[in-house]
C-alpha cells in the first residue's frame, strides 16, 4: 500500500467548478465534496439551487456540503431545512456564529433535533468545538469544520488546537472533525496522524496527490531542469564582458 492508501482522513473536494466536481467524481479518493458562497461567487454561479441539484446529480453517493447565507437564525433554519430536502447526502453548512458574532447554538440544536445533517462551518477554537458539541443531537450525525489553515495564517500551529478538537469531540462518535482550508498537501498527513475524520482540498492542493513517494533526488534534477528550460525559452542572456569583480 501507499502512504495514500495507508490514509484513515476521508479526503473532500472543496470547489465550485461543476466540471471540476465531475471530475473528481471520478477518483475513489473523493470521499465527498464541500462548497461555500464565496466559491460559488468566484466561479460565477448565479442561480444557486439549479447549482447545487446539477452537483447533487453528478456526486448521488458521497457527502455534499452547501452553506445557508442568511444572518438571523430563524431564517437561517428555514433555509437549512430546504437545503437539506435536495438530497440524502446533503450536509447544512451553519456558521458557529452570524455576524454579530451570536453563537448558533439555538439553530444547531434545533436543526440537530430535527435530524438535518449539519456541517457547522466557520470554527477556529477548541471553545467553539465544545460549545457545538454541547449542542449537537448524539444521533444526529455531523461535521464540524475548523480551519486549520486560517489558523496557520495567523502564525499558530493548528496541530495542538486540531488535536484539542479531536478530543473534545470524543464523547460525540457520530461528529466527524474536519480540517478545513489546507494550505499544502502535508496538511492530509498531519490531519490524519492527529486523528481528523476528514480533510477538505481544493483542487489546486489535491493535484499534488500524485507527488506522494516522489524520489527527492529525481524531483531535484526536475526542477532544475525547469529553471534551465525556462530561462532557455525567455531568451535570457548575460553580455560577455573583461575581467570583473566580484562584489563582496
Amino acid at each position: 500500500m501507499t502512504r495514500v492508501e495507508r490514509l484513515r482522513v476521508k479526503i473532500f473536494a472543496d470547489g465550485a467548478d461543476l466540471d471540476g466536481i465531475v471530475r473528481m467524481a471520478a477518483n475513489p479518493l473523493i470521499k465527498g465534496f464541500t462548497t461555500n458562497p464565496t466559491l460559488m461567487r468566484k466561479a460565477g454561479v448565479g442561480d444557486y439551487e439549479k447549482f447545487a441539484r446539477q452537483v447533487l446529480e453528478a456526486v448521488p453517493d458521497r457527502p455534499v456540503s452547501f452553506e445557508v447565507f442568511a444572518d438571523d437564525f430563524p431564517e437561517m433554519i428555514r433555509q437549512a431545512k430546504v437545503i437539506a430536502s435536495w438530497g440524502r447526502n446533503v450536509n447544512v453548512k451553519i456558521p458557529v456564529t452570524n455576524t454579530r458574532r451570536k453563537f448558533a447554538g439555538s439553530v444547531i440544536r434545533q436543526l440537530s433535533e430535527a435530524g438535518v445533517k449539519l456541517n457547522v462551518t466557520a470554527v477556529l477554537t477548541v471553545e467553539q468545538v465544545k460549545q457545538i458539541a454541547e449542542h449537537l443531537v448524539p444521533e444526529t450525525p455531523a461535521i464540524i469544520s475548523v480551519f486549520a489553515g486560517r489558523i496557520a495564517d495567523t502564525g499558530v500551529d493548528p496541530v495542538p488546537i486540531m488535536q484539542a478538537a479531536r478530543e473534545a469531540l470524543t464523547s460525540h462518535p457520530r461528529a466527524a472533525l474536519l480540517w478545513a482550508s489546507p494550505r499544502e498537501l502535508l496538511n492530509i498527513f498531519q490531519a490524519d496522524e492527529v486523528g481528523c475524520h476528514i480533510i477538505t482540498a481544493t483542487s489546486d492542493v489535491l493535484a499534488k496527490l500524485a507527488l506522494v513517494g516522489k524520489d527527492l533526488d529525481d524531483y531535484s534534477l526536475e526542477t532544475v531542469q525547469m529553471f534551465r528550460r525556462d530561462a532557455v525559452a525567455a531568451g535570457y542572456q548575460i553580455a560577455p564582458t573583461g575581467p570583473v569583480a566580484i562584489a563582496r
